[in-house]
């Protein structure tokens, strides 16, 4: 099943994302690799592709997992949580409509 990790960030979170975002990566490519993710990418701060300083207001994961509990589990090891970029943490089941 699909689940949708919705994440948001702390404010001024872009030096601790840069730190960890090569870590942050790795984990979502390993969904990529084994056909998994749907959709992921950040929230700018500003209507802007590149928000630059401005940074980021959070993130959007959408990939498969065996339970809530998995997604839960893999949300939770996240180097985005781990180096205090996020806030908070929402992960909820997903059900694709379109496309």
């Amino acid at each position: 099943m699909l689940y949708a990790i919705i994440s948001t960030d702390i404010a001024n979170s872009l030096a601790l994302r840069q730190t960890a975002r090569p870590s942050h990566l790795r984990r979502i490519e390993q969904l990529v690799s084994e056909g998994r993710l749907v959709i992921a990418g950040p929230n700018p701060s500003i209507d802007n592709e590149d928000p630059g300083a401005a940074g980021f207001s959070g993130s959007l994961i959408v990939a498969e997992f065996t339970s809530l509990a998995a997604a839960q589990a893999w949300a939770d090891a996240d180097p985005y949580v781990a180096a205090g970029v996020y806030a908070q943490v929402i992960v909820k089941p997903f059900k694709q409509v379109l496309p």
